[in-house]
C-alpha cells in the first residue's frame, strides 16, 4: 500500500462459523486504493461468507472487518453502501433488479443515497456507458437476456460509485465479448482508485483483469501474492483445487518465455517465437 493511504478494507484476524462449522479463520488481508485482487477457492472455501462479512450481512464472530475507516460491526449493509464505501454485485444479479426500467434501477442507489440529480444523472449516464447499456436504457431489466440483466445489476454498483466493489461470479453466463466489456469498465474503476474484489471460478477472466490473488482454503487464507506467478504453477493451483486456465496451458505446454498467462501477452511471445525473435 502506498503511503499512508487507508486500505480500502483491511481484515485483522476474522472468523466465522455457521453453528459448529468454521466457515472462516483467523484471515487477515488488507487491500489498497485501485487495487485489483481475485478472491478464489474451491467450493465451500470460505469466499461467499467473507463477501457477506465485508457488505455487513453478517458480523464477524472474532476479528475486525474494516471498510475504509468503519468498523462493519457498527455499519448496516445499507449504509456501507449509501456511504459509498461499498458497492456490490451477488451471484444471482437479477435478484437485485427491481425499477421499472434499466435506468430507473441504475439511478436507485444514488437517489436513496441523496446525491443531488445532477450528480445522480452524471453517475447514472457513465455508468451505463462504461457497461455499453445505453441502448437498453429505457427497457425493463426483465426484458433483457439474463447476460444484459446481469450487467444492469453492475451498473448499479457503478453508479454509487463507491471506493470498494466487491462481485460475486460477475461474468457467470457472460459470453466472451461481454466479459470483455467488464474487464473494460473494471480497469476504468481501478484507475480511477476504485478497488476491485471478484470472487470467481473464471480465471480466464482473472487472468485478464486483476494483479492479486487471495486463495481461502477451508476457511483460511493460503496465499496472498501476485495472481500470474499462481497462474503459472499448475501443481500449487492443483492443490488448491483450482484449474490451469487455457492461455496459461497454453504458455506451459509450448514452454513460452515468462509463461505468459493474458491473452495479448501470449500471442506476442507466440509471435515473437514464430518470427525468430528473442522474447523479453
Amino acid at each position: 500500500m502506498a503511503g499512508s493511504l487507508t486500505p480500502a478494507l483491511r481484515l485483522e484476524t476474522v472468523s466465522f462459523s455457521y453453528g459448529v462449522v468454521r466457515a472462516l479463520v483467523d484471515v487477515s488481508l488488507a487491500l489498497a486504493p485501485g487495487e485489483r485482487v481475485a478472491l478464489l477457492g474451491r467450493n465451500g472455501a470460505g469466499k461467499s461468507t467473507l463477501m457477506r462479512l465485508i457488505t455487513g450481512l453478517i458480523q464477524p464472530a472474532g476479528g475486525t472487518v474494516w471498510v475504509g475507516d468503519w468498523d462493519t460491526r457498527h455499519r448496516t449493509p445499507e449504509a456501507l453502501a449509501r456511504s459509498g464505501r461499498v458497492g456490490c454485485v451477488f451471484q444471482h444479479a437479477e435478484q437485485q433488479l427491481f425499477g421499472r426500467t434499466v435506468r430507473d434501477d441504475v439511478s436507485f442507489g444514488p437517489r436513496v443515497a441523496g446525491v443531488p440529480a445532477p450528480e445522480a444523472t452524471r453517475r447514472v449516464e457513465r455508468a451505463l456507458r462504461a457497461l455499453e447499456l445505453e441502448r437498453h436504457a429505457e427497457e425493463h431489466p426483465y426484458d433483457l437476456p439474463p447476460a444484459f440483466r446481469k450487467l444492469a445489476a453492475l451498473a448499479g454498483a457503478f453508479a454509487l460509485e463507491p471506493a470498494l466493489l466487491v462481485l460475486d461470479e460477475p461474468t457467470s453466463g457472460l459470453d466472451r465479448a461481454l466479459r470483455m466489456r467488464v474487464t473494460r469498465a473494471l480497469l476504468e474503476r481501478s484507475v480511477a482508485g476504485v478497488t476491485v474484489l471478484v470472487i470467481t471460478h473464471d480465471l480466464t477472466f482473472a487472468a485478464e483483469t486483476v494483479e492479486r490473488a487471495l486463495v481461502l482454503d477451508s476457511g483460511r487464507l493460503m496465499l496472498d501474492g501476485p495472481l500470474p506467478a499462481l497462474l503459472g504453477d499448475a501443481a500449487r493451483l492443483e492443490s488448491l483445487g483450482l484449474a490451469l486456465p487455457p492461455v496459461a496451458a497454453l504458455s506451459a505446454a509450448l514452454g513460452l518465455p515468462g509463461r505468459p498467462t493474458r491473452q495479448v501477452d501470449a500471442a506476442r511471445a507466440l509471435a515473437r517465437v514464430a518470427a525468430g525473435r528473442p522474447v523479453p
